[in-house]
């Protein structure tokens, strides 16, 4: 053993290929997180290197028993590290945050269990630091005369760097934007390793915690301002029409409204929503847009409950998770006694929702853990949208009336997968595998809904609910538009390209006659239309978006990218159209006025989120939402209750 390790160099060695062998046996054992393929197992098996070579062989450029120290102390801190997360994944089924860590209500729900979460074969995570523990205090090393040059220390601290590069190329090989858009952390371990994500994670808690501190109540002021010469009345033919009724609100992934109405080889691909839209139960917006950005579903579900646009960069869900929020959920819970729920057929930590939704104030978070996730009712990013819907409804009957809903499909997701058993239509033949599919569970979709719709009928929640559906954002990008072109039957040019991006929006009010209605709008509208029609004023709230319903409703659309689109006008890349005939037109003062309106919304949008300026809006009826109230997860929430 003393020829084995004799020199400091044996020293880091030993403790570099112990800690690489550690992470990735406690990443195979302790953590579920969905690797699949050989790209992402050899990811999996690489990623704990480059952080072991960087962390410890920078021990390596001190002199005598310093280095030992160094690589001592760090194998300790990387061993604490790891266990923590094992720990606190066995609770909550998700990685440890630095503001988590900060926030004492998380500990305090492990507290009481935290005896239940140990392991006897916790002590393997402890074994090698007392191997390092005994050479480093035996006189098996010579720390003072064995030293390792400086060339050495360059080439292994410059080999992790090396293994870091590639190891992160690969990554955004087999998940394109993995740390632009932060999915979700399980990704960001499975790709990265828990040590890279830990560095990730305190690089982004110390730039919102800047961007926080910096700001002040002062600049809440051309907030506020905006606020409320942007305010619209509400109308009051529908003010108040759903006072008292349930809310459920339906998310079509990636469903974009050109499915409405056509036809697939003489088939109509969507004939239940092609009917809801003709018919008068619901009052079927033509002329609605998504307006996301890289966030895609996740600044969907941000316009959708606060009307706020998303970030120009990343998901608000993953960066401003720990934000002060005014929420659809929060709002009318304190003014109308609402329980509040999403149900989701994926887990509680993609997008990081667990976090988020606290701040929302969502009460109940159906995710995975209480549907049936096995066999045959999961394909793709999660559960199926027929059982999905079926699971639901007893949920949905568990609630305390009135409640406000949130309802999240998957199946119609980007790669469009579905087993042949379960097409009830042909695939499109345009040649693009991605465009054909797209039809096919957009057919799924629609017949998974209309069979939600019997079961709502049946357990007599139809008639006593205000119901919205709508698509989150685009299903085909414009990647795709030779294929396009040939299901449209015409050139998709940038213009033709930003109108395809209108998404449907269906609400049901009970008692009040539906129709087409061709006002523009998008997301951002959704909040303080819903909110009128529950007799509830919006004019209180920060709030980007406007009245659908109302006389005074801003029909200009923001794109995320500072792009628009308007009754008149649409502006894509700095080319204005007439929005009827597509014909390219020279700026005039309306034009630009649009422009800079929208630049001005856009950019008060972000200034309340990277400065967290709502925790300065106080309001008197309003109270700001304490995350420590919930919890989310079948499992914790037992835990928690017993």
């Amino acid at each position: 053993m003393k020829r084995i390790v004799s020199k400091p160099l044996h020293y880091f060695i030993l403790a570099a290929v112990l800690m690489w062998i550690k992470s990735y046996v406690a990443y195979k054992t302790e953590f579920n997180l969905g690797v699949s393929g050989v790209m992402q197992q050899m990811l999996l098996f690489i990623n704990p290197v480059s952080s072991v070579l960087i962390f410890l062989g920078i021990g390596l450029f001190f002199k005598g028993k310093k280095a030992g120290a160094w690589i001592l102390a760090g194998s300790f801190i990387m061993t604490l590290l790891l266990y923590s997360n094992v720990l606190y994944y066995r609770f909550f089924n998700d990685f440890v945050t630095l503001p988590t860590l900060l926030q004492t209500s998380n500990a305090g729900s492990m507290g009481g269990s935290i005896m239940d979460l140990l392991k006897a074969h916790d002590v393997f995570y402890f074994v090698d630091f007392i191997i390092y523990f005994f050479f480093f205090f035996s006189k098996k090393i010579d720390w003072h005369n064995e030293k390792v040059s400086v060339k050495n220390a360059v080439t292994i601290l410059s080999l992790g760097f090396m293994v870091f590069s590639v190891n992160l190329t690969l990554a955004e090989i087999d998940r394109p934007q993995l740390l632009s858009r932060t999915f979700d952390r399980n990704y960001l371990v499975k790709y990265l390793g828990a040590y890279n994500y830990t560095m990730y994670d305190g690089v982004q808690t110390a730039q919102n915690s800047k961007q926080r501190a910096f700001a002040s109540s002062n600049d809440l002021t051309n907030v506020v301002n905006f606020k409320n010469s942007h305010y619209a009345e509400p109308n009051s033919v529908y003010f108040g029409k759903a006072k008292g009724k349930n809310i459920i609100k339906i998310h079509l992934e990636s469903f974009q409204s050109f499915l409405i109405d056509y036809k697939l080889n003489g088939q109509e691909v969507t004939p239940f929503l092609n009917s809801l839209a003709h018919g008068n139960d619901f009052t079927y917006f033509d002329n609605f847009f998504h307006q996301t950005g890289q966030g895609k579903t996740s600044d969907a579900e941000l316009m959708m409950d606060n009307s706020l646009y998303g970030l120009p960069q990343g998901s608000a869900f993953v960066l401003k998770g720990s934000n002060t929020y005014q929420a659809a959920p929060a709002i009318l819970d304190q003014k109308a006694g609402y329980t509040s729920a999403v149900l989701h057929g994926d887990y509680k930590t993609f997008w990081n929702r667990n976090e988020i939704y606290k701040q929302f104030g969502v009460d109940k978070f159906f995710d995975a853990s209480y549907y049936n996730m096995t066999g045959e009712n999961k394909i793709n990013y999660g559960l199926k949208d027929k059982p999905f819907f079926k699971e639901s409804v007893p949920m949905l009957q568990s609630l305390p009336q009135p409640f406000y809903a949130h309802l999240i499909t998957l199946t119609n997701h980007f790669p469009f997968l579905l087993g042949n058993n379960e097409a009830s239509i042909q695939p499109a033949n345009t040649g693009d595998a991605t465009v054909d599919r797209y039809f096919q569970t957009a057919r799924y979709l629609d017949e998974s809904l209309q069979s939600f719709f019997q079961e709502l009928k049946a357990s007599g929640l139809y008639d006593n609910s205000v119901i919205m559906i709508y698509g989150d954002h685009y299903g085909i990008s414009e990647n795709h538009n030779a294929a396009m072109e040939k299901i449209m039957g015409k050139e998709i040019t940038p213009y033709e390209n930003a109108q395809l991006q209108r998404v449907p929006l269906f609400i049901h009010v009970p008692g009040v006659k539906g129709g087409v209605n061709h006002t523009y709008g998008g997301e951002i509208d959704v909040v303080p239309t819903l909110l009128h029609l529950v007799g509830i004023d919006s004019k209180e709230f920060i709030q980007f978006g406007t009245d659908l319903f109302s006389k005074d409703h801003d029909d200009v659309v923001a794109f995320r990218n500072g792009n628009y689109v308007s009754p008149r006008y649409t502006l894509v890349d700095g080319t204005y159209y007439d929005s009827k005939t597509g014909q390219a037109l020279k700026e005039n003062n309306q034009m630009k006025a649009y422009k800079q309106k929208v630049a001005k919304e856009l950019e008060l949008s972000d200034q309340v989120l990277y400065g967290d300026l709502l925790r300065f809006h106080k309001l008197k009826d309003f109270q700001t939402v304490d995350p420590s109230k919930y919890m989310y997860g079948k499992e914790e929430t037992e835990t928690s209750a017993k």
